[in-house]
């Protein structure tokens, strides 16, 4: 067990900031997953502008890599455009 107010401190912050990361990243992937599942263009395409920003926040605060956001944008914005 830490010793230091400090460290007792940063355990809790670091508790309470994974939660909500964890939480973020949950919501994100359900998000990506509904949008995957959606049949056509005209609902896909307000879904897709969502998506995209949830996984900008989500690389901006390093819960996922720069580049796996750039790669899931890129796969869910051809798909988008694959439909009709």
């Amino acid at each position: 067990m830490a010793n230091h107010k400090s460290s007792l401190k940063r355990i809790r912050s670091n508790a309470a900031k994974r939660l909500r990361n964890r939480y973020q990243a949950k919501t994100t992937r359900n998000a990506i997953k509904k949008l995957r599942a959606s049949a056509t263009k005209a609902d896909a395409a307000p879904l897709l502008t969502k998506v995209i920003s949830m996984l900008d926040r989500l690389a901006k605060k390093n819960v996922i890599h720069k580049n796996k956001a750039s790669n899931n944008k890129s796969k869910l914005t051809k798909f988008v455009n694959t439909l009709s």
